[in-house]
């Protein structure tokens, strides 16, 4: 932030430190201002991108530290917290000494002294204490010199308040504040809600946040002992220890709550903050995940999996976006003006870096019914042969040292997979034409068939990927298994297994609530009266009366809006991701909640906006980020500067929140064909495409994905029309051996029946859910089993001589005994 905006060069995050405080100097070709002023994720490296967003540290050693955890708006409140320490440390006797100056019993003993003072009836004294603890957990920023001493002392702080237990305490101080009715009734009844009423609440949930994601992230300096308590933090975040429920559950109580309009005063951005970094811990990341599937395929027998996708997302090239019409009539124009200068020929991918115009001209006036992409009968993006060579431009000078360069694998990123739902059609097929008649599901006989259909055969078992996937295999397992009444399904307690076991009662409600802060918070949703208040943390008590404050707090807002996206968009994603790898059906529920509380149009709808600017934006003022604001000499603020912005040319969080919703809208849409056909009523594709304009190989593989299983139902003349975004699918999207996704010939006839299909899904998760939760202990309440067949098929224990009189025991108990029918006419 202190080297300022150099034109003419891009800057480039360091891999092993933060972003935001590492920065190296890439110079770019000389190019016009507005082309600088576009994107320059073109000249990133997308492997270092890629690997920041797949092990969430796009803000690293700032997220720490959480710069994202304040508003500017609470800026005062760290000189409070200063000032209350230091007046309640001087009370102690510490004879002028200064805190980093005290050996570790003395450390010890003042931190028991302030958890003994949280315990007091005073909510005024409480609030003290609870500010000087927050103070110890930011790293006593008075008594340093440069962020990096102050990272250094907040890391230990935090570790040592969390062995003299100071999250146990703070956890029962928050319940009391959530069940604070007198709070809720008075927030309730206000007109204007602001940073006062959230005090103490936002004190609590720092300190907490500054616990959680402090301890979570690993250094290669850890001491044993804080290794240790890294464990035993996230064993006991994940049990049900708290209350006999998770800790993350307490917060989805608040997230409801909030939503339910019952406690609009709860300052959700720090909620949302904590409970993603809690889930992030206690379950674990996409690194995680990874090293879990490997092993869960190990315990089941099953092949490796072909490859990593993390690495091989990371290793991928951005392509191309598609030009837009603007940018052809340019083209067009410059080929007459210059027809006659001869320049050597480079490739399209470099063309593309000095070539783009500015994207945000005309991008939101255009309405996406008449895309010209769509309607346009050309190749995109191409031009005359004999013309071509009057827009090359001379060939870029290296963006790195040549023993720098990256070598990019040759061929497809991806292994081919195919189903084996595709197997048994291929097979059906087959039987069909050389033989005349089927055998069902059997995909091993082949007697009859041709020579070649048995080496396709052998090809597409090869690459079978559904049938040999950990959850398929796992959830077959189980249906088979419980087929047998008797059957008794052993759970393994993992932390995923009881984040779901709680949830599940009020699985509905978390995710709604969770959307509807995501409506409130998107860039594209108008300002309603009715809507949700998400800004009751960020707006002051006294409201701007200068242009110089009201530019501030218009950052803050839009900044504030940018951060609850991103938390929301992160918590939904490990959410899917976490419950299908621990069982399908809990993934499946999951999304069928997100699914009927529209959550596909609401995806839609964000990115129905100008997302380069959106990806661009500059919400942010660095000279007030923590902890810079604190350690260094604060600069008179002006319009210019804030203006300025960082001198990043775009914003990592955007970028993040982009790609983590692309991402959960293909999980829902996945083989799910009414879901598909949601995506094409819709008209995503001229929505999906324009966000192809984000020069980023992460972001493009997930919308290429989108766009590939909706392709073969968009007609001939859109895939006529979009060459250049169908060759991406090609070299980008993992292929389907049987997929006819390029060419649409054979259609699936299947109607459009959504409600039938989730209904089906639907009855399957509830036999899921009830066979595993649902079992009452208590035989009043068991239901009655009357189906014939399965009570006969019951095992009933008889005594060893029944053999001998059982012709005794029918005439008995059955020949001889009356049966008053007139009875079961009559009422019992």
């Amino acid at each position: 932030s202190r080297l300022g905006n150099v034109p003419g060069q891009i800057f480039r995050a360091n891999k092993t430190r933060s972003p935001l405080t590492s920065i190296v100097r890439e110079p770019l070709p000389q190019t016009r201002s507005t082309d600088l002023g576009l994107i320059k994720i073109f000249c990133l490296k997308d492997d270092l991108i890629n690997k920041l967003i797949a092990d969430d540290q796009l803000t690293d050693q700032s997220s720490v530290l959480s710069t994202e955890l304040y508003s500017y708006t609470e800026e005062p409140e760290f000189a409070l917290n200063r000032d209350y320490f230091e007046e309640d440390f001087r009370s102690h006797g510490t004879r002028g000494r200064r805190w980093i100056e005290l050996m570790a019993e003395e450390q010890r003993a003042y931190v028991m002294r302030l958890l003994d003072a949280l315990e007091v009836t005073d909510r005024d004294k409480r609030l003290k204490v609870a500010r000087a603890i927050l103070y110890l957990a930011q790293g006593v920023f008075d008594e340093c010199d440069t962020e990096v001493d102050v990272l250094h002392w907040s890391r230990h702080n935090v570790f040592l308040l969390y062995d003299m237990g100071i999250f146990t305490a703070l956890l029962e101080l928050l319940s009391m504040e959530i069940d604070n009715s007198q709070a809720c009734s008075s927030a309730v009844r206000k007109p204007a809600i602001s940073l006062a009423d959230s005090t103490e609440l936002r004190v609590l949930l720092s300190i907490m946040y500054l616990m959680v994601e402090t301890i979570r992230v690993q250094t290669e300096d850890d001491r044993p002992e804080w290794r240790s308590a890294r464990e035993a933090f996230k064993n006991e975040l994940g049990s049900p220890l708290y209350n006999g429920e998770p800790f993350a559950l307490l917060l989805f109580t608040m997230v409801t709550k909030f939503c339910s309009m019952n406690a609009p005063h709860f300052p959700m951005k720090k909620v949302l903050l904590l409970l993603w970094k809690t889930i992030l811990f206690t379950l674990g990341g996409f690194e995680e995940l990874q090293e879990m599937k490997v092993r869960g395929r190990e315990r089941l027998s099953l092949p490796p999996l072909p490859e990593d996708s993390i690495k091989v997302v990371r290793a991928m090239r951005a392509a191309s976006p598609p030009a837009s019409a603007m940018e052809l009539i340019e083209q067009q124009q410059q080929q007459k003006r210059g027809r006659r200068s001869r320049r050597p020929l480079v490739k399209q991918d470099s063309l593309d870096t000095y070539n783009e115009r500015d994207p945000f001209k005309n991008d939101d006036a255009r309405d996406e019914e008449e895309d010209p992409e769509d309607t346009d009968s050309g190749i995109e993006g191409e031009v005359d042969p004999l013309d071509r060579d009057v827009i090359i431009q001379p060939p870029p000078p290296p963006l790195k040292p040549p023993t720098e360069r990256v070598n990019f694998p040759k061929g497809l990123p991806w292994a081919p997979k195919v189903r084996e739902k595709d197997i048994e059609h291929f097979l059906e097929t087959s039987r069909n034409k050389f033989i005349g008649f089927t055998l069902g599901n059997d995909t091993e006989t082949l007697v009859g068939l041709p020579r070649p259909i048995h080496e396709s055969v052998k090809t597409l078992k090869q690459v079978r990927g559904e049938k040999n996937s950990l959850h398929s295999q796992v959830d077959t397992t189980m249906d088979l298994k419980y087929s047998n009444p008797e059957g008794e399904e052993e759970v393994e307690e993992t932390p995923t297994e009881m984040l779901y076991l709680g949830m599940l009662p009020n699985l509905s409600q978390y995710v709604i609530a969770l959307l509807k802060l995501l409506l409130a918070a998107a860039p594209t949703s108008k300002a309603k009266t009715d809507s949700i208040n998400i800004l009751a943390d960020v707006l002051p008590e006294e409201m701007p009366i200068t242009v110089l404050q009201s530019m501030k707090l218009g950052i803050d807002v839009n900044r504030h809006k940018e951060i609850i996206v991103k938390a929301i968009s992160a918590l939904l994603l490990l959410l899917l991701k976490h419950f299908k790898l621990n069982h399908i059906y809990q993934f499946e529920i999951v999304s069928q909640h997100l699914v009927f509380a529209n959550c596909i149009p609401l995806i839609l709808k964000f990115f129905n906006q100008n997302i380069m600017s959106y990806i661009s934006a500059k919400n942010s003022i660095c000279v007030l980020d923590f902890p810079h604001c604190v350690v260094h000499e604060m600069p008179e603020l002006t319009a210019e500067s804030l203006e300025a912005g960082d001198s990043n040319q775009f914003c990592w969080r955007n970028l993040f929140s982009c790609i983590n919703l692309l991402r959960i809208l293909n999980k829902l849409t996945k083989w799910k064909h009414s879901r598909t056909m949601m995506l094409v009523v819709f008209k995503s594709a001229p929505i999906l495409k324009r966000a192809l304009k984000v020069k980023q190989a992460m972001m493009q593989l997930y919308v290429l994905k989108l766009l590939k299983i909706q392709t073969k139902y968009l007609g001939r003349q859109w895939r006529k029309s979009n060459m250049k975004t169908m060759s991406a699918i090609y070299q980008k999207v993992r292929h389907r051996l049987n997929d006819d996704w390029a060419y649409g010939n054979d259609i699936d006839a299947r109607p459009w029946d959504f409600q039938a299909e989730e209904c089906a899904l639907r009855e399957s998760i509830e036999k899921f859910n009830s066979r595993r939760y649902d079992r009452n202990k208590n035989g009043d309440f068991t239901p009655v089993d009357n189906c014939l067949q399965s009570v006969l098929g019951q095992r009933v224990e008889l005594p060893e001589d029944f053999h001998y009189s059982y012709e005794m025991w029918l005439e008995r108990e059955v020949f001889s005994q009356p049966i008053q029918w007139e009875g079961l006419l009559q009422n019992p």
